[in-house]
C-alpha cells in the first residue's frame, strides 16, 4: 500500500504543496491512498490531467468516488448510507447523457453576447463597492466590502435571486465548501437552500421576471425540482470561486510589487493578469475527482474500473512542459490553456462571467486606489486551508 496521501496545507500562502511539486517531477500519475483506504490514483501532470477530463470513460458521480480527504470521508460514508442522490439538475456531479441535456439547455442562457451585455451592470456595482470603501474609509476588509459582494450581486441578479434575502444560502455556502464541516451540518445546510430555492421556483412561476430562472421555466423543459438543482449549481458556483479570486488574486499583486507595479503601468495586461492569477493561484485545491467506469490506460498507467483519480490542479497548472517558470507569477505570461475552468464536458460554464467579472473588478480597484496595500502583516491574513475552494478569509487593506 503506498504512504502518499492528499493534504492541502501549503508552506507558503501562493503555491501548492511541496510534497505535490516535487512528486510532478517523478511524473504524472502516481498511486494514493484514499481516506476510506481506497488504493487510487493521484495526476500531477498537465497532460494527463486533460487526458482524464476529457475521457468520458471517468465518472464525476459521486456514489462512485472515493474521498482523498480523511476530513470528507464521514460526509462520503453519510452520503452512502442515506443512499443520498444528485439532486435532479445539479448537472455538475452527473454523466453524460444527463449531463448533456442540462449543460445544452443552460449554455443558450450563457451565451457570450449575454455576458457582455452584463459588463455594464458589472462595471456599476462594482463601482458602487468602491464608492462606499472610499466614503468609509480604510483600514477594510476588502473579502466582505468588495471581492464577495460582486460576484454575489451578479448571480442573484442573473438568476433572479432578491440581493436581501442572500443570508438564505451565504452561510450554507461556507458549510458546504468548508473542509471540516460535520456530515450532518453539510447534509442539513444543502436541505436549507434547496428549500429556500424550492419556493423561489413557485415564486417565479407566480410572478415571472427578466432573469435567467424565469427564462428557463418559460422554456418549459424543467421540472421545479430541476430548476431548484440548477438554481442550487448556479448559485453557489456562481459567487464562491469568483469571489475568492477577487480576494487572493489581490493578496498575490499585493505581496508582489513588480508584478503589481507592470499591471499599473500597463493596464491592457489586466486579461492576462486574469489567466495567469487563475493558472498561477488555482483555488480548487482539492479535486476535481473522477473514477474510472472501466479500464483505461493513463500515461502509460492502467487505472481499473472502479478507480478513482484526483488532480491536483495548482501542480498541474505549474506544469514545467506547459507552462515554463511556471512557479512565478508573471502578468505578461500568455496564460491561456490552463485547467482552472475544468476541461472536457465538465468545463465552467460560467468561465465567461467571472472572467469578467475579475478583468472589471481588478481593473477598477487598481484604478481607484493607487496606494493600496495590506494593512496587516502578509503573514496575518487568514487563509482558506480549510476550505474546498482556497482564498482568504480576510484582507485587511487600506490605502
Amino acid at each position: 500500500m503506498t504512504d502518499l496521501t492528499l493534504t492541502t496545507r501549503r508552506e507558503r500562502p501562493f503555491d501548492p504543496p511541496e510534497t505535490y511539486a516535487r512528486l510532478r517531477e517523478r511524473g504524472d500519475v502516481h498511486r494514493m491512498r484514499y481516506a476510506d483506504g481506497h488504493e487510487g490514483w493521484l495526476v500531477t501532470g498537465y497532460a494527463a490531467a486533460r487526458a482524464v477530463l476529457a475521457d468520458q470513460r471517468f465518472s464525476n458521480r459521486p456514489e462512485l468516488a472515493h474521498p482523498p480527504l480523511a476530513s470528507r470521508a464521514d460526509l462520503a460514508e453519510e452520503i452512502r448510507s442515506q443512499e443520498f442522490e444528485v439532486p435532479p439538475g445539479f448537472f455538475l456531479r452527473t454523466d453524460a447523457p444527463e449531463h448533456t441535456r442540462y449543460r445544452k439547455l443552460l449554455t443558450g442562457q450563457f451565451t457570450v453576447r449575454r455576458m457582455k451585455q452584463l459588463e455594464a451592470r458589472i462595471e456599476e456595482i462594482t463601482e458602487a463597492r468602491l464608492d462606499e470603501m472610499e466614503a468609509a474609509g480604510g483600514p477594510v476588509d476588502l473579502v466582505d466590502a468588495f471581492a464577495l459582494p460582486i460576484p454575489s450581486l451578479v448571480i442573484c441578479e442573473l438568476l433572479g435571486v432578491p440581493y436581501e434575502e442572500r443570508a438564505a444560502f451565504q452561510e450554507d455556502t461556507k458549510i458546504l465548501v468548508s473542509l471540516d464541516a460535520r456530515a450532518s451540518d453539510a447534509l442539513a445546510a444543502i436541505g436549507r437552500v434547496f428549500t429556500y430555492l424550492y419556493g423561489l421556483v413557485s415564486r417565479k412561476r407566480e410572478h415571472p421576471g427578466e432573469d435567467l430562472l424565469s427564462g428557463l421555466i418559460e422554456g418549459g423543459e424543467l421540472t421545479d425540482d430541476e430548476l431548484t438543482g440548477v438554481a442550487f449549481l448556479l448559485l453557489v458556483a456562481g459567487h464562491e470561486t469568483t469571489a475568492n479570486m477577487l480576494g487572493l488574486g489581490t493578496y498575490a499583486l499585493l505581496a508582489d510589487p513588480a508584478q503589481l507595479a507592470a499591471l499599473r503601468d500597463d493596464p491592457s495586461l489586466i486579461g492576462n493578469a486574469v489567466e495567469e492569477l487563475m493558472r498561477h493561484l488555482t483555488i480548487i485545491h482539492v479535486g476535481p475527482v473522477r473514477t474510472a467506469l472501466e479500464d483505461v490506460e493513463i500515461d502509460g498507467h492502467l487505472i481499473r474500473k472502479g478507480e478513482s483519480v484526483t488532480l491536483h490542479l495548482p501542480v498541474i497548472n505549474r506544469d514545467p512542459s506547459r507552462f515554463p517558470g511556471g512557479d512565478r507569477l508573471d502578468v505578461t505570461r500568455p496564460a491561456t490553456g490552463h485547467l482552472g475552468f475544468g476541461h472536457g464536458i465538465h468545463q465552467c460554464l460560467g468561465q465567461q462571467l467571472a472572467r469578467a467579472e475579475m478583468r472589471i473588478g481588478f481593473a477598477a480597484l487598481l484604478r481607484r486606489f493607487p496606494g493600496l496595500r495590506l494593512a496587516v502583516p502578509a503573514d496575518e491574513v487568514p487563509l482558506r486551508a480549510d476550505m474546498a475552494i482556497y482564498g482568504v478569509h480576510r484582507l485587511p487593506v487600506t490605502w
